[in-house]
């Protein structure tokens, strides 16, 4: 008697991710050490100075160009202080028009609100008025009969008999 034993799973699928997660190493090591030429921009990320400056004026650099723009240098010259008290001042007129804004759309809103609740008001006044005349009809058309009922039996009491009958009581 032949005794099987069950057989182990296999490694394939570890010894794949090994080999993957290698090559994604060696790619990521030659990536950040090998050399930056080959990967540089063909574009500068930074947007194109919009001065006119003569590289002969100013042969230092591009980044020089800006320094002799007067509203620049006033910029550049300003206390920390001072500019945050204008972004505070701009913050300012900002929340104020946000607040009008909002303030005008909560006035429309209850004008709105206040228009449905008027014809809603008139709807109900319209539904109360036809139910007590639907009440008053109703209670009319009872009357009506009641006294259609006592003048026929009063009728037959004098000898009236009736050649075509006609149906009153539908």
């Amino acid at each position: 008697m032949r005794v099987h034993h069950q057989k182990e799973p296999r490694q394939w699928p570890y010894g794949v991710f090994k080999w993957v997660l290698v090559w994604m190493s060696v790619c990521f090591f030659v990536f950040t050490i090998g050399p930056p030429s080959r990967w540089r921009l063909k574009e500068s990320p930074c947007p194109k100075c919009d001065c006119y400056c003569s590289s002969a004026e100013y042969p230092t650099s591009s980044l020089d160009c800006g320094k002799h723009d007067p509203a620049m240098i006033e910029e550049m010259n300003k206390d920390p202080l001072t500019i945050l008290s204008e972004e505070l001042r701009l913050q300012k007129i900002v929340a104020n028009e946000t607040l009008e804004h909002t303030k005008r759309l909560v006035i429309n809103a209850r004008n709105t609100f206040s228009q449905y609740k008027k014809e809603a008001e008139k709807c109900n006044l319209g539904m109360e008025t036809c139910e007590e005349e639907r009440e008053r009809a109703e209670a009319e058309v009872v009357e009506e009969r009641r006294l259609t009922a006592l003048w026929e039996n009063r009728a037959r009491a004098y000898g009236w008999k009736e050649r075509r009958r006609t149906s009153l009581r539908s």
